[in-house]
């Protein structure tokens, strides 16, 4: 409850730090967390298959922006539950120090897409539902190349090498979400300051994020070529975020199609799609669960990176 009414600018961004600041300091111990949806009779979302998989943090926003609820959920619920998105574990995991004498691993290792995927979820809930595959990868590297206090700049190498160099009405798209706001532009570097408190308070460090953000790039082993359309490339990242060992990977069709600001309808013709130019080997459609599951081609899973850290 705030004590004097905000306006509609700052509103949301008060309501997001409010619950930032109840998630650092009212956070249980991991052995007391249960599925707080389970326990007010799963009334948060439809009818599903039951609880399933590991408690996590879930940020739900309700009535068009004017309520939002911070709870821990199972995965299974949270899934369920519309207008929500899981709060990132590196937007909150204490920092560690630094280990000396250690080379840090080829970029594309677990902890690679483990950070890419956590921020497409974050951005999932930040941005506009409809927002464009272009701009929510602008946005993704915007959000893990700022530095603490929110401040980012992109050279125009970076943006060219995207094809997004000069391409103003993405900015502008951000713009009017209210997620940044254009500080400079010197071409061909583009200045900016994030709006969303939440990126302010990112973990790890700027060199391991910048390290996310350069995998995203070209995330290999389902790395586009050149001149792709931005919603094949972010389908595709989306999904190489996903992948586990062996070269497969799973999620519900209604989390990839948030991820990237699609219809379930559009993803599967990207999904066709992909498989078509043999980025993938297959995929298919679980329509019970609504979960989606690919392979990957044998070529592609023995030249993928990072896999193996350096000692």
């Amino acid at each position: 409850m705030h004590a004097t009414p905000l306006t509609a600018a700052s509103a949301r961004s008060a309501a997001l730090a409010h619950l930032a600041c109840h998630a650092r300091t009212d956070a249980l111990p991991g052995y007391l967390r249960t599925c707080q949806c389970r326990a007010r009779g799963c009334s948060w979302h439809p009818r599903h298959r039951g609880c399933a998989g590991p408690v996590l943090l879930a940020l739900t926003r309700d009535r068009s922006g004017r309520t939002w609820r911070l709870a821990d959920a199972c995965a299974a619920c949270a899934a369920a539950t519309s207008h929500t998105a899981v709060v990132p574990a590196t937007l909150l995991a204490p920092r560690r120090p630094g280990c000396s004498g250690r080379r840090p691993a080829p970029p594309g290792g677990p902890a690679e897409r483990t950070r890419v995927r956590e921020m497409l979820t974050y951005l999932a809930a930040a941005l506009p539902q409809f927002t464009s595959p272009a701009t929510r990868l602008l946005a993704l590297q915007c959000a893990l190349r700022a530095d603490t206090r929110g401040h980012v700049q992109l050279p125009g190498g970076l943006l060219r090498g995207m094809r997004l160099r000069g391409r103003t009405e993405l900015w502008e798209e951000l713009e009017q979400a209210g997620w940044l706001r254009c500080t400079g532009r010197r071409p061909p570097l583009v200045e900016a300051r994030l709006l969303d408190a939440a990126v302010l308070c990112q973990q790890p460090g700027s060199r391991a994020r910048a390290r996310a953000a350069h995998w995203a790039l070209h995330p290999t082993p389902l790395a586009l070529p050149a001149g792709r359309p931005p919603a094949m490339q972010l389908t595709a990242l989306a999904l190489a975020a996903h992948l586990t060992s062996g070269g497969a990977g799973s999620t519900d069709m209604e989390v990839l199609a948030r991820l990237c600001g699609h219809s379930p309808h559009q993803t599967v013709e990207l999904l066709d799609r992909l498989t078509a130019s043999h980025t993938l080997a297959t995929w298919q459609h679980c329509r019970e669960t609504d979960e989606i599951f690919w392979h990957i081609p044998p070529q592609h899973t023995a030249a993928r990176p990072g896999e193996h850290g350096s000692h």
